[in-house]
């Protein structure tokens, strides 16, 4: 799996990878999860918590 270059939400390039395929967009705040079949996208919250805002699928 190809590490991820540009964020899905905002499509800037200010990408870093924070885990496991897991990446965070500096530019929009939004922490990404990536598996085999999508990309899930979370907003977090306050308290730490994250907020799912959506899921892009894949290709392949």
């Amino acid at each position: 799996m190809d590490p991820m270059t540009q964020c899905p939400r905002c499509q800037c390039r200010d990408v870093g990878r924070i885990g496991t395929h897991q990446y965070y967009c500096w530019s929009c705040c939004t922490e990404m999860v990536v598996t085999d079949t999508e990309v899930q996208m979370f907003e977090v919250a306050e308290d730490g918590s994250l907020l799912e805002v959506g899921r892009v699928e894949t290709a392949g």
